[in-house]
């Protein structure tokens, strides 16, 4: 069956007749065939997914009622080729909902995710598929497939297996029960934390309360202000507005009240509460886990990941506990050192006052502000300088095509080419913040790579990388932020394995990959910013075109690891409260706060608030994939950290350090196990010993 990312497993139905000018339904007369943005409107997607139905359910038939015995081609891979215009329609449809919503999408998709779950489950419980399926799979020794096609067929049929393909009776319909009340679930608790952030606004009419903050956070703030019809300035709970605020405001008053008003998200008493939601999607999940044979959720993700089990996982987060937590406690003491300076002796370090002293301790060391380098840090100089480290490492380049449609004014569409001059993939852009799209920063596509076996064909993929970035205001371009940067450069990690994708099956293609493996070519990218090297190829001042000092340089090279500790226990507390949920065995009905500070306690290094809660707005392990897998941010690490050892040793602009990063990693999708991969580009499985060197807390 096409690939659906994460959030497009499940599927639809809706009596809705169909239009011919219906776009879904006709060949996309674009550049590329990219997706007509400018011609699709809301009332087309439920007339599309009903078709896209109807037509997957009569190719999945056409596969049960072949008389021909089962092989590869006429039922594994006619079912990787099912159901293209549901695919595409969803993608579409799911993209634009994290992206570009509205309240006629948010309707749609109450409308059609049980149906779409119950499509689903039509498939994955079909059991005269499923026996064909079997039947191939068990006679895979003597059918002389090629190692691919043997990874494709593996993981069809476990597919099945982990779908419920085993289950019998009425455990298929209770199983049919769970996944539509988990989609559901799962939609309710996004969209609750979408509107409850949305409705927020922090509105300041005294002038004298913004004292501290840079003029880059009151301009936006004033020019926020304006766009809500407000008088003063207005600060929202989005990245570029909350992050200045907590980092700069003196006024301590102004800072605990953003924070709480953050960190309380969807816990009020209102209809966005996501306490309850919480404890059902628990509950559900680890219900289906059940049923499927396994003791939890836990045991039933990890199955399928490089980790392998709950212990490891532990034994990961424990290992990190060990390594990291004397340091994070040594620099939340020295932090809280420097604010009883001022504040006195009794004065107590609260989590609204971590960002606002670590800053002032950060200048104090390293006579570092981070707001000294957002003039270097323009937009479209960054863009240019993580374009180019592609060009510089892999030969690649892009050019902006302003023929392809996009969804939004914001966004920008680029051809990519290989460094042969062949066209290699489209690339899209989003980078600001706005009512329609969902918080944090993510990659998607709306084509993925795959091969024509029949004609040779490598049909390109279609990438888009979506932030939220501080805006332009009237008076000054975007200027982005360090770890603004380092998202980009995050993001474009995992672009770039989307763009470099060489797989002839579409379901093994990018970034179709283990979860604890696929932060690795985006975290691997994270390491170039702190290379004199690199940033000196595109940090230049906006307005006087200076390259970065050297001295500011040094000061970034200087504090990479400043608070490192702290940021790790931070991850590792992340990573316990995700296992903590996913690993119950019995249905949860406690309090959701107490059992969140029970279950990362170990991993707190900052006073502990009664109601602040992380639970009801974790939407990466609640709706958005990471279940029973957040750790996978530190478990990538680790192999970030070995990995860009091998640029360092061989240079870190050595192009066959980077071709052997693309050709074995890159390139390879899912086709092999991810160890396998990772050792045929280092040679060598990853040790923690590199990530430790790298953070300065072993020599």
């Amino acid at each position: 069956m096409k690939k659906i990312s994460l959030l497009l497993t499940l599927c639809c139905l809706m009596n809705i007749s169909c239009s011919q000018k219906n776009p879904f339904f006709e060949k996309y007369n674009t550049p590329h065939a990219t997706v007509p943005f400018d011609k699709i409107k809301n009332e087309h997607y439920k007339p599309a997914i009903q078709e896209g139905i109807k037509q997957q359910t009569a190719e999945v038939d056409a596969i049960t009622s072949n008389p021909e015995a089962p092989t590869f081609e006429n039922t594994i891979l006619a079912y990787e080729k099912s159901g293209d215009l549901l695919s595409r329609t969803l993608t579409v449809f799911f993209n634009l909902r994290s992206a570009e919503t509205n309240d006629e999408l948010q309707v749609i998709a109450q409308e059609v995710m049980p149906q779409l779950s119950e499509h689903s489950n039509n498939i994955s419980l079909n059991q005269a598929l499923f026996e064909r399926v079997k039947v191939v799979y068990d006679q895979k020794e003597s059918a002389n497939l090629n190692p691919e096609q043997l990874v494709l067929l593996d993981k069809v049929y476990d597919s099945f297996i982990r779908s419920g393909a085993n289950l019998k009776g009425a455990q298929k319909e209770k199983y049919r029960e769970l996944t539509q009340k988990l989609s559901q679930l799962g939609l309710t608790y996004g969209e609750n934390n979408l509107k409850e952030t949305n409705n927020y606004q922090l509105v300041i009419s005294d002038e004298s309360k913004l004292a501290g903050l840079p003029e880059s956070a009151i301009e936006a703030a004033k020019e926020t202000a304006t766009e809500k019809g407000v008088e003063g300035w207005v600060f929202t709970l989005d990245a570029p507005s909350y992050i200045p605020l907590l980092r700069y405001a003196e006024d301590r008053d102004l800072r605990k009240e953003l924070y709480l008003a953050y960190n309380t998200k969807c816990t009020h008493d209102n209809e966005y509460n996501n306490l309850e939601v919480v404890k059902e999607i628990v509950n559900t999940e680890m219900a289906i886990a059940q049923l499927l044979g396994y003791k939890s959720y836990a045991d039933f993700t990890l199955e399928k990941r490089m980790a392998e089990n709950s212990d490891n996982v532990y034994k990961l987060l424990n290992d990190l506990i060990e390594a990291y937590k004397p340091t994070a406690l040594k620099e939340v003491a020295e932090v809280e050192a420097l604010a009883k300076i001022t504040q006195g002796a009794d004065f107590t370090l609260m989590p609204w006052d971590w960002s606002f002293y670590s800053e002032k301790l950060k200048n104090q060391k390293f006579n570092f502000d981070e707001e000294q380098l957002r003039p270097y840090f323009e937009l479209e100089n960054v863009k240019k300088g993580v374009f180019g480290l592609a060009t510089q490492l892999y030969g690649v380049t892009f050019k902006e095509n302003k023929d392809i449609p996009v969804y939004h004014a914001d966004v920008h569409a680029y051809d990519v080419f290989d460094k042969d001059g062949s066209f290699l993939a489209v690339l899209y852009t989003d980078f600001h913040p706005r009512a329609g799209k969902r918080a944090g920063a993510w990659m998607t596509s709306y084509k993925d790579q795959w091969i024509d076996e029949a004609t040779g064909e490598n049909s390109r993929p279609h990438i888009s990388i979506v932030m939220n970035f501080t805006k332009p205001t009237a008076n000054k371009p975007a200027l982005l932020t360090f770890d603004e940067v380092n998202t980009f450069l995050h993001e474009f990690g995992h672009a770039l394995h989307g763009i470099f994708a060489d797989t002839t099956y579409e379901s093994l293609s990018g970034t179709s990959v283990y979860r604890d493996f696929v932060e690795l070519p985006s975290q691997l990218m994270e390491n170039f910013l702190t290379e004199k090297d690199y940033l000196n190829t595109f940090a230049k001042h906006y307005e006087t075109g200076e390259v970065l000092p050297d001295s500011m340089v040094q000061k970034i090279v200087d504090a990479a690891n400043f608070n490192v500790g702290y940021g790790c226990m931070r991850q590792v507390s992340f990573g316990l409260l995700d296992m903590a949920w996913y690993t119950q065995e019995e249905p949860f009905e406690g309090d959701v706060i107490d059992f969140e500070q029970k279950a990362w306690g170990e991993a707190q290094v900052l006073p502990v608030i009664d109601n602040a809660c992380m639970s009801t707005q974790f939407g990466h392990i609640f709706a958005g994939g990471y279940a029973a897998g957040y750790y996978s941010y530190k478990w990538a690490e680790v192999l970030d950290a070995d990995a860009y050892a091998a640029f360092q040793e061989n240079g870190i602009f050595d192009t066959a350090t980077a071709n052997l990063f693309r050709t074995e990693i890159l390139s390879k999708g899912g086709t092999k196990h991810p160890m396998i991969l990772y050792k045929n580009f280092r040679g060598q499985e990853p040790s923690i010993d590199a990530l430790l060197k790298r953070n300065g807390i072993s020599k």
